[in-house]
């Protein structure tokens, strides 16, 4: 059963063009799967049912998975079918008859903009390495983009002139971002007075942000520095590097700009997805409505 993993995986990779950090997911996801079926002594994929699949699911909610993780295997399990279904692996789908899990609605937790402040003004910029981390906050918060993104950013792929970056996201999707005065200034203090120094003599690297050694920045690096400044700013929330590119759609659908602009700036190929930041807290919505209604 195994074998035919690998066959998808490639399917998803080539055909796909999916990303390598979706890959994994699939291939973890499906192998966690497998093992269960194994254990079950289903010995082939022809084999399996509707309720095989249900009570895989069943067996991850007794293990304490969220909600959104049963869903992500669920539709992992239908998308692989689907492809053995295609291929003539499998002559029927067994998970066609079950309801695709809906669209998870939990609204992210963004910063709010005096907690942007306080994030960026926590970070010391009488060392090197606080420079640089003060380029990467504002650039992330300027521009939404994913941490994966960030860390593969290349000198090439900034303009400062011109204010723009370009950007590669899932499905090696190509995308322009404008950059604020803010975070066009910070990188270019970075640039100015950190990267060589961090760069070790290695000139040669055409890695935006480079770590003390010289090398490219890890993700990990990424989520322990913004985790760092997050508890030096107090902020209590559970801030994570993905909160930043919440506080960015947040605060600019907040201050009236259009759905289509802000789902092209994160990149998200469907705009349901940007829908979930269209949450509005209560004051604002009485506000507009004492404003706008024609009987306030």
């Amino acid at each position: 059963m195994r074998q035919f993993i690998e066959s998808f995986l490639n399917y998803l990779s080539v055909e796909r063009s999916l990303s390598k950090n979706t890959i994994i997911s699939y291939r973890r996801d499906l192998g966690k799967y497998i093992a269960y079926l194994e254990n079950a002594r289903i010995s082939s994929l022809a084999a399996t049912s509707r309720k095989d699949i249900s009570d895989f699911m069943f067996s991850l909610k007794d293990k304490g998975l969220s909600a959104t993780s049963i869903a992500r295997n669920l539709v992992a399990i239908k998308v692989f079918y689907r492809f053995l279904v295609r291929e003539r692996i499998l002559p029927a789908d067994p998970s066609s008859l079950l309801d695709s899990p809906k669209l998870w609605k939990k609204i992210p937790d963004a910063l709010t903009l005096e907690e942007v402040n306080a994030l960026l003004q926590s970070v010391n910029l009488a060392t090197i390495q606080g420079i640089r981390d003060k380029a990467i906050l504002e650039l992330m918060y300027a521009t939404g983009v994913r941490v994966s993104e960030a860390v593969s950013l290349k000198m090439q792929d900034i303009n400062l002139d011109v204010g723009f970056l370009r950007c590669i996201g899932k499905g090696s999707k190509e995308r322009i971002v404008p950059l604020g005065k803010a975070a066009i200034d910070a990188l270019k203090v970075y640039l100015e007075k950190s990267r060589t120094k961090l760069l070790k003599n290695t000139s040669g690297d055409s890695i935006l942000f480079v770590s003390r050694l010289g090398k490219r920045i890890s993700r990990q690096s990424f989520w322990k520095l913004i985790k760092a400044y997050a508890k030096k700013a107090h902020i209590t929330k559970d801030v994570r590097p993905h909160t930043l590119r919440h506080s960015f759609a947040t605060h600019l659908l907040e201050r009236g700009a259009d759905l289509r602009s802000v789902q092209e700036m994160l990149g998200h190929a469907d705009i349901s997805t940007t829908q979930i930041y269209t949450h509005i807290d209560k004051n604002r919505l009485k506000l507009i409505h004492k404003t706008y209604h024609p009987r306030p």
